[in-house]
């Protein structure tokens, strides 16, 4: 297929790039450099480097920096990256310049060329697009920002859900008593209440995490430029910046009390990304406990039935498998793996500048958007339609000779320990075993055997 070009030129000398398009030479080679992996940035990263862009020119225009018709035509046209208009004119390759320099000229150059159509004006990609700024303060920022807008925006919405459908369910079955296991062994009485509570325990405690980490991925690197120093930016530059992005989002952003950290470092990113880790753990958890509950029908435990979403096997006829906690438990895993990328990125922060920061804002990204999507997945379409298999549940719950343990601090635990065996040998109720290996009636061991009562806790009375 022919395709036509126009010449555009830069520091390097003159390029071929696609007529059509909106940005200039420098991201011409830097697709023709990185032709690695087909992985864009982000969107949300590209719309982070809009907003970053229009506070610029606001700023750089509030300091007299920057002609107020220029620094207008800049942030209407920012504005429309922010919006996501012109995603389509990002094409730079996740895997490229380690301190996301292509991206960042990728923004300058599509911006200034709408402006520049858009008002009639000559708008510079580098001299008025990206005055006062340097890729080495943009790029941190824009991780920043484009990572806790989609955590206020969706994870930590998706992760309260999670939490209200499985406290929701565990009020319908805090009086669903069932056989509690350690080891995948028959264990104590549990309610299916205060099984489902760990469960939300978790999820809040996640929630409270990636607040508890928020503040400081809301400190942004703006204004140290290229090596910290701030050198081409007035002073009160980046505090500036940071108060018109808190504007233009409404979040709490504020400026790097330490430039040089903020660029040779990532280690807010880091931090949230052992956080995003956490969340994948909780609900590897919770998908594997329901994976195992759901387990059978006939021979497993079979304790509930998640609902049938699709069938099971392309051979196997009226086979049903637990699809979405299987789907769930995939995405932990690449949480997890993501988790490891963003560490050993944040690990290359050589002197002055970290430069591995695209790879860092893919990872975290995806992090936060997969959490997102599962935590809705796995509330909406396993837990809030699961049901339980009472009968199921009882017939184990009757036969588990574990409930012996009740009868510690009456019989001692020798005693208990032999009765248990022969339970489990002769596949008899512990009840039965109970009344011809002790001197106690049947009511006094119908009630410390109670396994409702058991889940309550508390010591046994022996009546």
């Amino acid at each position: 297929m022919s395709q036509e070009y126009r010449i555009e030129r830069d520091s390097m000398g003159d390029l071929e790039v696609p007529a059509g398009a909106l940005y200039g030479a420098q991201t011409q080679r830097a697709v023709e450099n990185f032709p690695i992996s087909g992985l864009r940035m982000p969107p949300d990263f590209i719309h982070a480097l809009g907003l970053i862009k229009a506070a610029c020119a606001h700023v750089n225009a509030e300091l007299g920096l920057l002609d107020p018709a220029v620094a207008k035509a800049i942030e209407a046209a920012a504005l429309e990256v922010a919006e996501g208009r012109h995603d389509a004119h990002f094409p730079v390759d996740v895997f490229q310049t380690g301190s996301g320099t292509s991206s960042n000229m990728n923004a300058n150059e599509v911006i200034a060329r709408l402006a520049s159509q858009q008002s009639g004006l000559t708008v510079h990609p580098n001299d008025h697009v990206n005055m006062s700024q340097s890729s080495n303060d943009v790029i941190p920022t824009a991780i920043h920002v484009s990572a806790v807008r989609r955590i206020e925006a969706e994870l930590l919405p998706a992760l309260a859900h999670l939490a209200e459908v499985v406290e929701r369910r565990a009020g319908e079955l805090a009086d669903v008593v069932k056989t509690g296991r350690t080891h995948l062994m028959d264990a104590m009485p549990v309610t299916f209440g205060q099984e489902l509570g760990g469960w939300a325990a978790q999820i809040r405690y996640a929630i409270d995490r990636v607040r508890a980490s928020l503040p400081r991925l809301c400190e942004l690197a703006q204004g140290g430029t290229a090596v910290g120093t701030g050198i081409n930016a007035p002073a009160d530059f980046g505090p500036r910046v940071a108060a018109r992005l808190a504007e233009l989002t409404g979040l709490a952003f504020t400026s790097k009390p330490n430039y040089f950290e903020a660029l040779s470092a990532q280690d807010a990113a880091v931090e949230m990304s052992g956080q995003l880790r956490v969340a994948a753990v909780a609900l590897m958890k919770i998908a594997n406990d329901l994976r195992w509950m759901n387990s059978g029908p006939l021979a497993g435990l079979g304790e509930i039935a998640l609902p049938a979403l699709q069938p099971g096997s392309s051979i196997m006829p009226g086979k049903v498998n637990p699809v979405i906690p299987e789907a769930v438990t995939m995405v932990a895993a690449q949480v997890i793996g993501n988790d490891a990328t963003v560490a050993v990125a944040g690990q290359s922060g050589n002197f002055q500048l970290n430069v591995m920061l695209p790879v860092i804002a893919y990872n975290l990204l995806q992090s936060i958007g997969l959490l997102a999507a599962a935590a809705r997945v796995l509330a909406d379409k396993a837990i809030a339609g699961f049901t339980v298999n009472a009968a199921r549940v009882r017939e184990a719950l009757d036969r588990n000779p574990i409930l012996v343990t009740a009868l510690n601090r009456v019989i001692g635990y020798e005693r208990g320990a032999a009765i248990a065996k022969r339970a489990y040998a002769e596949g008899r109720p512990i009840l039965q075993v109970a009344l011809e290996e002790t001197d106690l009636d049947e009511a006094q061991l119908r009630s410390l055997l109670d396994p409702a009562r058991l889940a309550r806790g508390g010591l046994p009375d022996a009546g």
